[in-house]
């Protein structure tokens, strides 16, 4: 059985604002070629971008980044205000019940060091119900990793 279409999730337990910005964070997805590829990856050429949750008792969705944003690829540059948005967002450690990643990991985000960041996957940043400028910020962040995959595909 096909997993559900995240929009169709959406639709279905968000409202307002937030939901009105996980469509439009969809939207922008799709206009950039980035496909749902199984319930919670999102990719481009094959590689992951990012990975987008939804947890419909609390109302919410996350995102997920993927891949190296320890610097700034040559040729992309990203803005002061676009760095302190992904700074503000490094994933933290939570140290989940149940797994053996804790404690989180020595990370650095756009030259700025970060401790105790999650263990348990290659994502540096999480972004909880992202409002309309954090959302701006995460979309300079996903064409940078578009580019960058770009780059090592053709």
């Amino acid at each position: 059985m096909a997993e559900p279409k995240i929009e169709k999730i959406f639709t279905e337990t968000l409202t307002g604002d937030v939901l009105k910005n996980a469509l439009a964070f969809m939207e922008f997805l799709n206009a950039n070629e980035i496909i749902q590829v199984e319930q919670h990856e999102m990719h481009y050429k094959g590689e992951c971008v990012c990975y987008i949750d939804t947890r419909n008792k609390q109302h919410l969705w996350i995102v997920w980044t993927a891949g190296d944003y320890s610097n700034e690829c040559e040729g992309f540059p990203i803005d002061e205000q676009t760095k302190e948005i992904a700074w503000a967002h490094a994933n933290k450690c939570g140290n989940c019940e149940g797994t053996d990643c804790s404690p989180g990991k020595t990370k650095v985000i756009f030259g700025k060091e970060f401790t105790n960041i999650c263990n348990g996957a290659d994502v540096d940043m999480k972004f909880c119900n992202p409002d309309s400028e954090i959302l701006e910020g995460l979309k300079k962040l996903v064409v940078l990793r578009k580019n960058i995959i770009t780059s090592h595909t053709g």
